[in-house]
């Protein structure tokens, strides 16, 4: 039997690159080859997924997601994008959530792919070999990562590191010098580049003390595990991975008599419902999330003649200031002002 990896090393070319070629639509490769593989594929009699014994495509109009956690709001909002832009085109989706367990992703997009005409993996806590070989895997369909970039692989991503900076400035600019960041999880692509973002502000600004608090499970019982380490720092300031882990700051906070913002300020990342639901609101990071399902959905349906192999540009993102920061207290004092 002919696999996918006898056509791409016909074709001189990887096993996700080849995946992508062949997919309905093709995915970010460009034309040579792109004709390369074809050429190889009919050669050796190949037949992806999705093919009936006539040789023709069978589109099933279905495109299949998969989130790392439904519960979250973030991904929520995404998928309402997904879904809106899908049904404007006459497609319809399939959600499936992977529990934030990398395991139950690779099954979920093995279960999916013969019936979809393209994959959305958002934010995908596989690493960046895992996700090759999961595409090379999925054959037929177009595989498209969102908020996430991984060598070989399209990705629509957010401005990770600017949100950050965006967010230390305004800190800054309160009179904050001790800042902690409370993280997400170990194996979050978005966690990594926040922390490169935190790095580029700490470099520019030598008076900014950062104090990492480590690592937290991106849920509300996160942010309550991470706020007593935050009054233990000192710090008069946090950012958070994301809304919901600040908002379990905000509530821990809140149940040791701790003030927002008067003793602490806290910044969160997302801007998703519930931000604004709390007292004081959230001051947050807005992601356009449903402007990235949107997007999502346009790249997997755009023509092959379209599709280049240079990278997308990140989303912007916007710091939207409430009522959870303020200027650092009176009485706190830094290193070089002792």
């Amino acid at each position: 039997m002919v696999t996918l990896r006898d056509v791409a090393r016909a074709a001189g070319v990887s096993p996700a690159t080849a995946s992508r070629a062949l997919a309905a639509p093709p995915g970010g490769v460009a034309t040579e080859r792109r004709q390369r593989v074809l050429r190889a594929a009919d050669d050796l009699g190949y037949r992806p997924p999705g093919v009936d014994r006539g040789g023709a495509a069978h589109r099933t109009r279905r495109l299949g997601v998969i989130v790392p956690d439904m519960e979250n709001p973030f991904f929520s909002g995404l998928v309402k994008g997904i879904q809106h832009r899908a049904r404007t085109a006459g497609m319809t989706v399939v959600v499936a959530d992977a529990d934030e367990d990398s395991a139950l992703e690779s099954e979920l997009v093995d279960h999916l792919a013969p019936d979809v005409d393209g994959l959305v993996l958002c934010s995908p806590r596989m690493s960046d070999d895992a996700l090759a070989a999961l595409a090379a895997r999925a054959g037929g369909p177009a595989v498209l990562l969102v908020n996430r970039d991984a060598p070989g692989l399209r990705g629509i991503t957010v401005d990770n590191v600017d949100g950050v900076r965006q967010a230390l400035e305004h800190l800054h600019a309160l009179g904050h010098r001790r800042i902690a960041y409370a993280g997400g999880p170990t194996d979050s692509w978005s966690d990594h580049e926040r922390r490169r973002g935190l790095a580029a502000v700490v470099a520019a600004r030598p008076d900014v003390e950062l104090v990492d608090l480590g690592h937290f499970p991106a849920v509300f019982a996160g942010g309550v595990a991470a706020a007593d380490l935050i009054t233990a720092s000192g710090a008069t300031a946090v950012l958070a991975y994301n809304d919901l882990v600040a908002l379990g700051v905000l509530d821990r906070l809140r149940l040791r008599g701790v003030r927002v913002p008067d003793a602490v300020s806290v910044v969160g990342f997302d801007d998703v419902p519930p931000a604004t639901q709390v007292s004081p609101a959230l001051t947050t990071v807005a992601l356009p999330l449903r402007l990235l399902g949107r997007t999502a959905v346009d790249a997997l349906l755009r023509p092959a003649a379209e599709v280049t192999d240079r990278p997308p540009r990140p989303a912007p993102v916007s710091l939207v200031v409430r009522g959870s920061t303020g200027p650092r207290p009176p009485a706190v004092r830094t290193p070089d002002e002792s």
